[in-house]
């Protein structure tokens, strides 16, 4: 485990949040989308048992006034105390 990680977080559930900005990504990015979706894979090697996969906002973008209905949910879970750990992968462009 993780020393950042207590048993306190464990207890609780570990979502991870998947996300492509648009559905050209979604179509040709394919190794990103599946590095995303092995992060459940390190979740449960961290311990945590329950593990959420939010990934219906696959091809929709983070900028303007587009609706990211997974988003809402993570942050919902987050505010009502649930979550221990939140699982993302970004791409930092230079």
């Amino acid at each position: 485990m993780s020393e950042k990680i207590q048993p306190g977080h464990i207890e609780r559930e570990a979502y991870v949040y998947i996300r492509q900005s648009s559905m050209q990504q979604v179509r040709t990015r394919l190794e990103g989308q599946r590095r995303q979706y092995d992060l459940r894979e390190r979740a449960l090697a961290l311990g945590f048992e329950r593990v959420i996969v939010i990934d219906e906002d696959l091809g929709r973008s983070g900028t303007g006034s587009v609706e990211r209905p997974g988003f809402g949910r993570l942050l919902a879970a987050v505010c009502s105390g649930k979550v221990g750990a939140v699982f993302a992968r970004s791409k930092h462009r230079v």
